[in-house]
């Protein structure tokens, strides 16, 4: 289940650290037609999610294509080409919409998931959520999430071309710094 490390680049940090600003830079500088794929589903009940989503719409060219993949993101990466660009946001919430599923099912998604990514020949851009880093959920589900999104961005994260952590406003490359476990 190797990702494919010419075309996959990981984006991380915490909340509000900036980690879609850096992969909008990163997909403006592809010179490819982009596609901002949202793994978030709009809910207008919402008004704090609502703001934040326009805050990121605003950000965007207009150029750019917009697709709303909650959960079929293996699907979607599948049909790009070699002049795409696709930068999806967010890895967390793709795994919050699927939290649903049976440790079976996750399974399967997530093999077909990395495979996709393997053999994709578009530029991939993922933003993902680090969790985990002190509090231990209380809840069962909240366990699962932290498990099955660390899991998760550890394999993409070991074969990505380029792996970003974005924290205080800085962008530290995390292949070019730091070492393989």
């Amino acid at each position: 289940m190797a990702v494919a490390k010419n075309q996959v680049t990981l984006v991380l940090g915490p909340a509000n650290s900036g980690k879609s600003e850096w992969a909008e830079k990163l997909a403006k500088q592809s010179n490819h037609p982009v596609t901002y794929v949202a793994t978030a589903i709009a809910d207008p009940n919402d008004p704090g999610w609502q703001k934040k989503l326009q805050k990121h719409a605003s950000r965007r060219p207009t150029s750019w294509q917009t697709q709303e993949i909650p959960t079929a993101l293996a699907e979607f990466i599948a049909q790009g080409t070699a002049q795409d660009c696709l930068l999806i946001d967010s890895l967390g919430t793709w795994v919050a919409n699927l939290l649903v599923e049976t440790e079976a099912e996750w399974e399967v998604t997530l093999t077909h998931f990395l495979d996709t990514l393997q053999q994709t020949s578009s530029q991939v851009i993922l933003v993902g959520e680090e969790t985990g880093w002190g509090v231990i959920p209380a809840y069962k589900s909240g366990r699962v999430f932290r498990d099955r999104l660390g899991n998760l961005t550890r394999q993409i994260g070991e074969n990505a071309a380029e792996v970003y952590l974005i924290t205080g406003g800085y962008a530290l490359p995390l292949k070019a710094i730091g070492y393989p476990l």
